[in-house]
C-alpha cells in the first residue's frame, strides 16, 4: 500500500525541485530584428513567407527566439527615413533592408546597428561598403546578381527568341531603387543596337504600361528584377499573355508562374543565403568580417507551354542550354 503522506511528500517536493529549476534557466533571449522596406505589403509578396521559413531553418523561431519588426515605406521612398529611426529606436539586434532607399536609410538612422542589405544594385558604387570583400563599417549583405542586374544576357535572349526585335519594352515602377537597373539596361540595350522603351508602371497601373509597349509596337519584354515583379508577377503575366509579349524575368519561379523565361538566381535559395547572413550577425559575427555575397550561378528557365501560346519557335540551342525546360 502507499503512503499517503510519503506520496504527498514526494509530489510536493518534485513540483519545488522544478520550479527551483525553472527559476535557475532564464528564459531564451528573444532577439529583434528589424526589416525595412520600400514597397506596398501585400499578401501575395512570396519574400513575406520565404525569411521567416528560412530563418526558423537555422534556430530562429518567431515568438520564441525572434521578433520580427517589418516596415513597409508603401511606395512613399520619403519615409524611409523615419521608419530606419523607428526600428534604431526598437533597439533592433540587426535591420534587413530591401533595396538601394532602405539601405541607405538605415545606414544614416545608425553606424551601430548591423545592417543587411539586399538588392540590385552596386553597393560600392553607392557608397555602402568600402568594396564586397572588405565591407567596413556596419552594413554587409547579399545581392541577387553578380553582374548588375543580368540586363546585357537577358536581352540577348530576348533576341534569340523574336530575332527580329528591334524595340524592347523594360517594366519598371516608380521605385527610384529600380533607376540604376534601368540605366543599366539601357546601356546593354546600346551596345545591342536595341531601341529599349522604359515603361514605368505608374501607382501599378499595369494596363496603362502595356498599352504603351503596345502602341509603341515593342516585340519583346524584359520585367525588372524588383519586389513588384514578384509581388505583382501573376497580373504582369496575364498582360503580357494578352498582348502576346515574350517576356524574361529575373526568378525561375515567374516562369514557372507562366512567364516566357527567367534567367537568375533561384529565389528561395537567394533567401536561405540572407537569413545566413542574418544568423550571423545575430550570433555576434561582425558585418565589416562578412564579404558582400554575390550568386555564383544563374540558371535559365524557359517556358515551352508559354512559347507555344505565343506561337513561337525556340531555337534549339537556346532550349538545350536552358536549365530547365517547362513542358
Amino acid at each position: 500500500m502507499i503512503d499517503r503522506r510519503a506520496f504527498v511528500h514526494g509530489a510536493t517536493g518534485s513540483l519545488l525541485l522544478a520550479a527551483v529549476a525553472s527559476r535557475a534557466q532564464p528564459a531564451p533571449r528573444v532577439y529583434r530584428l528589424g526589416w525595412l522596406r520600400s514597397i506596398t505589403s501585400s499578401a501575395s509578396d512570396p519574400v513575406l513567407t520565404l525569411l521567416p521559413r528560412a530563418l526558423a531553418q537555422l534556430g530562429w523561431i518567431e515568438g520564441q527566439n525572434l521578433k520580427l519588426d517589418v516596415r513597409h515605406a508603401e511606395g512613399q521612398m520619403e519615409r524611409l527615413p523615419a521608419l530606419a529611426r523607428e526600428l534604431v529606436a526598437l533597439r533592433c539586434d540587426a535591420i534587413l533592408a530591401g533595396g538601394t532607399g532602405a539601405t541607405r536609410a538605415a545606414r544614416e538612422a545608425t553606424t551601430v546597428i548591423p545592417i543587411v542589405m539586399v538588392g540590385n544594385f552596386d553597393p560600392v558604387a553607392l557608397g555602402f561598403v568600402a568594396s564586397l570583400a572588405r565591407p567596413g563599417g556596419n552594413v554587409t549583405g547579399v545581392l541577387a546578381a553578380a553582374e548588375g542586374s543580368l540586363a546585357g544576357k537577358k536581352l540577348e535572349l530576348l533576341r534569340q527568341v523574336v530575332p527580329g526585335a528591334r524595340r524592347i519594352a523594360f517594366l519598371a515602377s516608380d521605385d527610384p531603387n529600380i533607376r540604376s537597373q534601368g540605366m543599366e539596361t539601357q546601356r546593354a540595350a546600346n551596345a545591342l543596337g536595341i531601341d529599349l522603351l522604359v515603361v514605368a508602371a505608374r501607382g501599378n497601373d499595369y494596363a496603362s504600361a502595356f498599352a504603351t509597349m503596345v502602341a509603341e509596337r515593342c516585340s519583346a519584354l524584359l520585367v525588372a528584377a524588383a519586389p513588384f515583379s514578384l509581388r505583382d508577377r501573376k497580373p504582369i503575366i496575364e498582360l503580357a499573355a494578352k498582348h502576346k509579349l515574350p517576356t524574361i524575368w529575373e526568378w525561375p519561379e515567374q516562369a514557372q508562374d507562366g512567364g516566357l523565361m527567367s534567367y537568375g538566381a533561384n529565389l528561395a535559395v537567394f533567401w536561405q543565403r540572407i537569413a545566413l547572413y542574418v544568423d550571423r550577425v545575430l550570433r555576434g559575427v561582425l558585418p565589416a568580417d562578412l564579404p558582400v555575397e554575390q550568386p555564383t550561378t544563374v540558371a535559365l528557365v524557359i517556358n515551352l507551354r508559354v512559347a507555344n501560346a505565343l506561337g513561337l519557335t525556340l531555337p534549339q540551342s537556346l532550349l538545350l542550354r536552358a536549365d530547365e525546360v517547362i513542358q
